[in-house]
C-alpha cells in the first residue's frame, strides 16, 4: 500500500477533529469571522467563562486529540503542549481554558469514536476484463487501499455517496481515446512531448495533497493575521471538507473500479477503440502508481475543495504565494490566485502519468460539491457580512 496516501487520510480524519475541536473550544459564545461576522460553535459548551483564554483551549484541544490518535507520540506532543501553555500567562483564565479545551476534544472524539475507520479494509476480487481496476506496475501491490473507506461515517456528508459522480467515458468513447492518448503522450517517464515544467510539475505536487493545501492556508493564515478562532475555523472548513472528500471519492472509485493509465496503456489491444493503441513498456513519469481505482482522482477532489474554501473564506481568489513540495525538497512553485495553483496541483497528475484528464474534471466537481456543502452548512455566519469591512 501506499504509506503516503493512508497518513493522507488519516491526517484527514485527524485534522479534521483537531480543527473542530480547537474552534468548538474558542471559549465565546459567538466568535468573529475574518469579514467582522459572528459564527456558530460545532459542539457549544454550555456555562463556558468568558474570560477564558482561547489560546490555551485551543493547545489542550490540540493535545488531547492528537494523544487519542497518536499515542505514540505522547513525549513529543507533552512537550509541545507545554511549550504552547508556557507562552500563556498563568491564572484562572488559562485553567478554564485548558478545561474548556479537554471538554470539547473529549465530546468529539466521542463522536467519532465508532465510525467505521477502524474497520479491516473489504477484501478485492481484481477484474480482468478491459476497463476493469487491476493491480499496477512495477510493484503489483496485492490489494488496493481503503476499499472500506467509503463506509465511514462522514464529518458533514449526510452519506458517502451524496455527490456521487457519473460512471467515466466508455473505453470506446472518443473522450475515453482522447484523454487515453494525452496521458501516453506526457505522462510517461521521460516523456519526449512534455516540457521540462510539465514534468517538474508531475513530480512536485506527488506527495500528499491535503499537505499542500493546509501549508497554503497556513500561510495565508500568517499573512491575514487571523486571532486563534478565526484560524480554527479556517482549519475545520478546511479539513472536514477533506475527511469527506476522501469518504466520497473512494466511494466513487469502488462503484466503477476503472483501470489506472498504467495498465489501460500497457494492456495488449482489444480492438474496442481503435483510437488507443498499446505500449508494453510504458510507465508513469513518478514511478509507482496509488494503489486504488483511477476514476475520480484524489488531487482534483481534495485541490478544487481547498480553493473553494480559502477562495469562500477570504473572500478572494487573487493572491500572490509560494508553496514548497513534499518530495522535492528545496523546490517552490509560485502562483498569483488560489485558483490557479488548484488547477496546477490537478493538471500535474496527468503529466505524472496518474490519471486521465476525465478522472480529474469529475474530481474537480465533486470537490466543490463537497467544499459547497460543508460551507453552506457548517460554521456558518450567524449574523450576515459586515458590510464594512473590507479585508
Amino acid at each position: 500500500m501506499s504509506r503516503i496516501l493512508i497518513v493522507f487520510t488519516l491526517l484527514c480524519a485527524g485534522l479534521s477533529i483537531l480543527a473542530v475541536g480547537s474552534y468548538g473550544a474558542s471559549p465565546n459564545g459567538e466568535h468573529q469571522g475574518p469579514n467582522g461576522s459572528s459564527v456558530q460553535h460545532v459542539n457549544p459548551v454550555v456555562g463556558v467563562p468568558q474570560g477564558a483564554s482561547q489560546e490555551a483551549a485551543a493547545a489542550a484541544a490540540a493535545h488531547e486529540v492528537l494523544m487519542a490518535l497518536y499515542p505514540a507520540f505522547q513525549a513529543a506532543l507533552d512537550t509541545a503542549l507545554q511549550q504552547s501553555l508556557a507562552q500563556i500567562p498563568d491564572g484562572n483564565s488559562k485553567v478554564e481554558g485548558i478545561g474548556i479545551g479537554q471538554t470539547v476534544a473529549d465530546r468529539i472524539l466521542a463522536l467519532r469514536g465508532n465510525d467505521g475507520s477502524n474497520a479491516k479494509p473489504i477484501p478485492y476480487v481484481f477484474g480482468t476484463a478491459p476497463g476493469d481496476y487491476q493491480s499496477t506496475p512495477p510493484n503489483f501491490p496485492p490489494q488496493p487501499q481503503f476499499t472500506h473507506w467509503s463506509r465511514v461515517t462522514p464529518f458533514a456528508l449526510e452519506r458517502a455517496s451524496q455527490f456521487r459522480p457519473g460512471p467515466p467515458p466508455a473505453l470506446a468513447s472518443d473522450p475515453y481515446g482522447d484523454a487515453f492518448n494525452q496521458i501516453k503522450s506526457v505522462g510517461i517517464v521521460n516523456s519526449t512531448t512534455a516540457t521540462a515544467d510539465e514534468a517538474l510539475t508531475g513530480r512536485f505536487w506527488n506527495g500528499a495533497i491535503q499537505n499542500y493545501w493546509n501549508e497554503i492556508s497556513q500561510t495565508f493564515s500568517v499573512a491575514h493575521g487571523l486571532t486563534t478562532a478565526q484560524s480554527a475555523r479556517l482549519f475545520a472548513l478546511l479539513n472536514l471538507s477533506f475527511a469527506d472528500d476522501v469518504i466520497a471519492f473512494y466511494d466513487a472509485k469502488y462503484t466503477y473500479n476503472l483501470w489506472r493509465p498504467v495498465t489501460a496503456i500497457r494492456a495488449v489491444d482489444t480492438g474496442i477503440n481503435p483510437e488507443t493503441v498499446g505500449d508494453p513498456n510504458w510507465l508513469p513519469e513518478v514511478g509507482k502508481t496509488a494503489p486504488d481505482p483511477s476514476y475520480p482522482g484524489a488531487h482534483a477532489v481534495i485541490s478544487a475543495s481547498g480553493a473553494e474554501v480559502l477562495i469562500s473564506f477570504f473572500e478572494r481568489d487573487h493572491a500572490e504565494f509560494t508553496v514548497t513540495s513534499e518530495v522535492l525538497p528545496g523546490v517552490e512553485r509560485s502562483f498569483t490566485s488560489i485558483s490557479t495553483a488548484a488547477e496546477e496541483a490537478t493538471l500535474s497528475r496527468i503529466f505524472g502519468g496518474q490519471h486521465f484528464r476525465f478522472d480529474l474534471t469529475t474530481g474537480q466537481r465533486l470537490g466543490r460539491d463537497v467544499a459547497d456543502f460543508v460551507l453552506d452548512n457548517f460554521l456558518t455566519p450567524a449574523h450576515g457580512k459586515d458590510e464594512s469591512d473590507d479585508k
